[in-house]
């Protein structure tokens, strides 16, 4: 059984599919943005919420910029 599989390593297998994962991520942001509307008196949530959107946010762009440039595979 073995001997008719190919040896590959971990780094040759790529990850999931590039786009459901942007898109995952843009969808994510958005809904911890909507999140913002509620019934919370403290501002701690809100920034937690606003700083993890846009930190989501910029790694779809930064990946999107790299990969324009050639940078990333």
């Amino acid at each position: 059984m073995a001997g008719s599989e190919p040896v590959t390593s971990p780094d040759q297998r790529k990850p999931g599919h590039r786009r459901a994962g942007q898109i995952g991520a843009v969808v994510s942001a958005i809904a911890l943005l909507l999140m913002l509307i509620g019934n919370h008196e403290g501002a701690v949530e809100e920034i937690w919420l606003i700083g993890i959107a846009v930190g989501l946010l910029a790694i779809v762009i930064g990946d999107a910029v790299l990969r324009r440039n050639g940078l990333r595979s």
